[in-house]
């Protein structure tokens, strides 16, 4: 466990490198499910569908997904690096029971109360039409069975990371998908949009079930026991707390803007969605193979008390990540309407939602740097068994985006801008101002972050980015009256190749490491 920075920089960018591979697979997976849904099924029973969807993501979240990964993962790595092995997995197992446990009391009372849910906390606006009401309770109640799946599944993706295991956790995220994809193909042709539903309970448990050999083959050991006076066990609960809270706040502006476009023009529930989940793609190829690769080197950096290394690993993961996220946000803006149209324009997804969707697309494209620094900054938290200092920053941070979701939207519409944009914007809005605030914080702790390197890194992307518009505008130009697949890939592939070529002649080092992952992927696999 001895490494030195350097060659913890190398671990952290080997295990992203394998990262992201499943995570673009999971990424790929996701648009094919998007493009299928959106071409498959009306406007309406789309937004009941994604409305529906966010009472069991909520539960999932709050219980498994963000909030194990901050509280268990560090709990759990300390107890292998002091060589307590069999009180790790006493500990995994007595938060697998809780969690399985939690989750089916929880998602059993929403199915009870669902109809209320529904009317009063989550969308109103498709409780007005009772047979949109009704479709989106049913939709509801069957993926709350989904919710149990998942909170399973994220526990065992924690253990799985603590191992320097990565590639099998991610491509639970593609199985998910495929699952929604048989769904949406094969279960919607005899139960309509109930099928997908379905697929979502299906794709649930593949989620599970694939990464049953991997943690099989880590010889670990169940306990059948609540381990509720366990110290390690209240280790978990004391760091998750903050966390929940946290996670809680994002979700009550998951609620507020689906509260405000349920009421809105039918297919803003949608649009939004739509446009979120086209930044996720690539703040999740950008950030996300890079965060969850880092994280364990940071937590064991700061249990060693290597607080120097810690500083230089997380000034290389931020100044990688702003090297894909500063042209990605802008490309994404510059290319929205032709991607948009490209991938979701069909017979059920008229223009209509193509244009809500490329609305919602061009604020949240704004927020991609934000989104994306903030991924690998809260882990540098979390590796230091800080949970409470994100979570009051970002409790901060979802308030405001609270007040602008409800200030922007009024504003959009006043001005004749279509009303969702604006909480896209908030969104966007109060990420910056989160990722900034950590940021400082975290710099603070540290003593410095190395601010030239950084510095020199934003200012090489800067240059990149700006190579790169002006090869989009010429090309966009060039073929204004063209097929829009030809434009969409000419202008990625140019667009992509002016980048590289300007970060090639600055020699930014991180090209060269760049090129140099992909060669040896390509000879191993060879």
């Amino acid at each position: 466990m001895n490494h030195s920075p350097a060659s913890a920089n190398r671990q952290i960018a080997r295990a992203a490198g394998t990262v992201v591979f499943a995570i673009v697979f999971g990424q790929l997976a996701g648009l094919a499910r998007s493009i299928l849904i959106a071409r498959t099924f009306p406007a309406i029973e789309q937004d009941a569908f994604f409305a529906a969807n966010r009472v069991s993501e909520t539960l999932f979240t709050l219980l498994a997904a963000g909030a194990l990964g901050s509280a268990f993962i560090p709990t759990f790595t300390g107890l292998l690096a002091r060589g307590e092995k069999a009180a790790a997995w006493r500990l995994a197992s007595s938060i697998a029971n809780l969690i399985t446990l939690s989750l089916s009391v929880l998602a059993g009372l929403c199915a009870i109360f669902a109809p209320q849910i529904i009317r009063f906390a989550l969308a109103p606006g498709l409780a007005s039409d009772p047979m949109t009401f009704s479709l989106t309770i049913d939709l509801m109640r069957i993926q709350l069975i989904a919710a149990v799946l998942f909170g399973l599944g994220g526990l065992v993706v924690g253990i799985l990371n603590a191992h320097q295991v990565f590639f099998i956790p991610q491509m639970t995220v593609g199985l998910y998908r495929l699952g929604e994809i048989f769904g949406v193909l094969v279960l919607a042709r005899w139960f309509g949009i109930y099928g997908l539903a379905w697929g979502v309970v299906i794709g649930a448990g593949l989620y599970l079930l694939i990464q049953i050999p991997t943690l099989l083959r880590q010889q670990g050991s169940y306990t059948p026991t609540l381990g509720i006076e366990s110290p390690s066990v209240l280790e978990v609960f004391r760091l998750m707390g903050p966390r929940v809270l946290g996670a809680a706040v994002v979700q009550l502006n998951f609620w507020v803007n689906t509260w405000l476009a349920s009421q809105m023009k039918a297919g803003s529930v949608a649009g939004l969605q739509y446009g979120f989940s086209l930044m996720l793609m690539a703040q999740a190829a950008i950030a996300q193979s890079v965060a969850i690769a880092a994280m364990p080197t940071f937590s064991v950096q700061f249990a060693l008390g290597r607080l120097d290394d810690m500083r230089t690993s997380l000034a290389a993961s931020l100044r990688g990540v702003l090297f894909f996220a500063l042209p990605a946000s802008v490309g994404l803006i510059l290319l929205r309407e032709p991607i948009v149209r490209l991938l979701f324009q069909g017979r059920a997804s008229t223009g209509g939602l193509t244009g809500l969707i490329a609305w919602a697309l061009l604020w949240y494209a704004a927020g991609l740097v934000g989104h994306a620094l903030m991924e690998v900054l809260t882990r540098a938290f979390y590796a230091q068994h800080d949970t409470r200092t994100p979570v009051l920053i970002g409790v901060i941070a979802m308030g405001l985006n609270v007040v602008l979701s409800f200030t922007l939207s009024g504003w959009f519409s006043r001005i004749g801008w279509m009303p969702h944009g604006g909480l896209a914007l908030a969104n966007s809005t109060a990420t910056a101002l989160e990722a900034t605030a950590l940021f400082v914080t975290m710099r603070n702790r540290l003593k410095g972050i190395n601010g030239d390197y950084l510095l020199r890194g934003v200012l090489y992307a800067a240059a990149g980015t700006l190579v790169m518009v002006l090869t989009l505008l010429l090309i966009g130009y060039a073929l204004s009256a063209g097929p829009v697949w030809v434009k969409v890939f000419l202008e990625i592939l140019g667009g992509g190749s002016a980048y590289a070529l300007t970060m090639a002649a600055l020699r930014v080092p991180e090209l060269k490491e760049l090129v140099q992952a992909i060669r040896r992927r390509v000879w191993k696999v060879g």
